[in-house]
């Protein structure tokens, strides 16, 4: 059989899905780890809300148990004011953490159209080649029809002359 003339393309068609699904699969990972530290980050920052209440409770405690006043109030609203801010931090670390997902999520839909893309002149590639061999074999069924045709019609002629 002859080779098939476009084999290094077919070869280039399959290394590119493969680096395509590739791609993919490292997106997909990229974006179950940027997921996973969101949901690290939300629930740090219920942590957080949970652990000020309690702080402020029980700093509200030992201000009654000392019977401080006015000046041992406003030191506790410092404290939870301190404490929500660094909830706002959190909560601000959680915002640029979604814009990081939702990036990485168009990347993955990004990849999987190249994956799809390659997969598909991948397909038309073999298709082709598929032809191709369908194409020789019938040219060499029909040789050696020819050539059986012209054995018989020899051996005819061979049979017709004695």
């Amino acid at each position: 059989m002859p080779p098939y003339r476009l084999q290094s393309l077919l070869d280039m068609r399959e290394k590119a899905k493969e680096e395509a699904e590739q791609a993919f699969s490292d997106a997909v990972k990229a974006l179950a780890k940027e997921e996973a530290e969101q949901k690290r980050l939300e629930a740090e920052l219920e942590r957080r809300r949970k652990e000020r209440k309690a702080k402020v409770a029980e700093y509200f405690q030992q201000i009654m148990a000392k019977g401080a006043g006015i000046n041992g109030m406003n030191m506790m609203g410092r404290f939870e004011e301190r404490l929500k801010d660094d909830e706002a931090q959190v909560a601000l670390q959680i915002e640029h953490q979604k814009e990081v997902v939702r990036t990485a999520g168009r990347l993955v839909e990004q990849r999987r159209m190249l994956m799809a893309e390659a997969a598909k002149e991948l397909k038309a590639i073999e298709k082709n080649k598929e032809k191709f061999i369908k194409q020789v074999k019938k040219e060499r069924q029909d040789r050696e029809e020819l050539q059986q045709e012209e054995i018989g019609s020899a051996l005819f002629l061979a049979r017709q002359r004695k």
